[in-house]
């Protein structure tokens, strides 16, 4: 077991898939191989997998998000199924002792969930991130592991967005004020 942990944030049909809710659409879908490449990577490897994915309920009014984005990765539907193959990736391994899978439900993968404790007690100090939205859920979450003092590294060619100008944003903001280095 290693001291690095790979999170995938996000990467499902409704933000990635071409009629996904709250798609990124053609930059989601060009970062495909390498979000699979670098998670078949770290399982191998023996590192901590964690799958951190966003789940609403369908017609949750007090949610912040509701009044900001339109209805996606409502649970039971298809638009949570992780997308392409990454879903293959994840039936071939989930059952194996360093990959997790949960649900959260704001944009930081730390807020509200287990995560800080699932990697604390594994001896985690550095972790590196893929998925979706760069600007959004990816940032967030670098944030929160700044806050909680780990070793950041986001992989520029396997996180993407919607918003260009965020993406470009975020990615110089990772390495400007947290630190993070980005590969």
């Amino acid at each position: 077991m290693g001291t690095r942990a790979l999170i995938n944030v996000d990467y499902t049909n409704d933000f990635v898939a071409k009629d996904g809710k709250l798609t990124c659409g053609v930059p989601g879908q060009a970062i495909e191989e390498k979000v699979t490449s670098i998670t078949n990577d770290f399982i191998e490897a023996g590192d901590y997998v964690v799958f951190a994915i966003d789940a609403h309920l369908d017609g949750d009014k007090l949610h912040p998000e509701s009044s900001l984005f339109p209805p996606h990765n409502l649970i039971g539907t298809s638009g949570r199924s992780l997308y392409g193959k990454l879903a293959a990736v994840y039936e071939q391994n989930k059952q194996k002792e360093n990959v997790y899978y949960y649900d959260k439900t704001r944009y930081s993968a730390f807020a509200g969930t287990d995560l800080e404790l699932k990697l604390r007690e594994r001896g985690i100090h550095e972790i590196h991130i893929i998925g979706v939205c760069t600007d959004i859920c990816v940032l967030h979450t670098a944030v929160d592991a700044y806050n909680k003092g780990f070793s950041i590294v986001v992989h520029k060619d396997a996180v993407a967005s919607f918003n260009p100008a965020g993406h470009d944003w975020a990615l110089g903001h990772f390495t400007d004020t947290l630190g993070a280095k980005v590969i």
